[in-house]
């Protein structure tokens, strides 16, 4: 009888220990061995580290973390401007106003010395500072070409008028000697201005008087360039 015990107890322990060896089928879960506590609190550390300098890769044999190469961090989009680009919808130069037929006062008026010279005078009669670019565009009746400007007379910067003053340029009519070709005497004068590049529209042209008897031009005709003193051609 205590034999028989023997062997049943013996077999209940087989048992048991089959149950716990077997997790296929038995509905019995094998938990494996337990990790310490450490190991575990390290790579739940690990697993939350910022991407800045490394990205965690778990260990699955030993439940750890360790460290891949370092991954290069993406930065988002900058939303500030560029420092050399302006703001959106202003302008980063300063407003032009041009002096043309609109906003000022043309006069001609022919000199007794030099001889065969002519005087334009530009007044500002607006109420904003205007800028004369260049030399101006003569039209004698209907001429068809464009008397030429004397390089040497270009100023170092653009006329500019403030209102109430005036900018002036010299007409050579025609050669003092006879030698110039095709002279004719003119009864009507018009004044074109140029816009900020050379040959553009400046605007609306004037047409300042003459006088009675005609203004006499050849083709030697040619202009100074526009001059806020008076003085820088007065010997021209």
């Amino acid at each position: 009888m205590r034999h028989i015990r023997l062997i049943a107890a013996t077999g209940t322990a087989v048992a048991a220990l089959a149950l716990t060896a077997c997790d296929n089928g038995t509905g019995t879960e094998d938990e494996g061995a337990a990790r310490p506590k450490a190991t575990v609190a390290a790579a739940e550390t690990n697993v939350s580290k910022s991407p800045e300098s490394s990205t965690p890769v778990k260990d699955t044999a030993g439940g750890g973390a360790t460290e891949a190469s370092p991954v290069a961090r993406t930065e988002a989009p900058s939303t500030k401007p560029a420092a050399s680009a302006g703001r959106k919808g202003q302008s980063t130069g300063r407003s032009v106003v041009l002096c043309n037929g609109t906003n000022t006062s043309v006069t001609a008026q022919l000199l007794s010395r030099p001889l065969n010279h002519m005087l334009l005078t530009v007044k500002n009669t607006g109420g904003k500072t205007c800028e004369l670019p260049y030399y101006p565009v003569l039209r004698f009746d209907e001429m068809q070409w464009v008397p030429q400007a004397d390089e040497g007379t270009q100023p170092q910067a653009v006329v500019s008028l403030a209102p109430g003053e005036s900018g002036y340029a010299g007409v050579l009519l025609s050669a003092a000697d006879g030698s110039g070709s095709g002279g004719m005497t003119a009864h009507k004068l018009t004044v074109g201005f140029q816009g900020m590049t050379p040959n553009s529209d400046g605007g609306p042209s004037a047409t300042p008087a003459l006088p009675a008897k005609g203004v006499y031009y050849d083709s030697t005709l040619k202009v100074t360039y526009w001059q806020k003193d008076l003085g820088a051609i007065s010997g021209w």
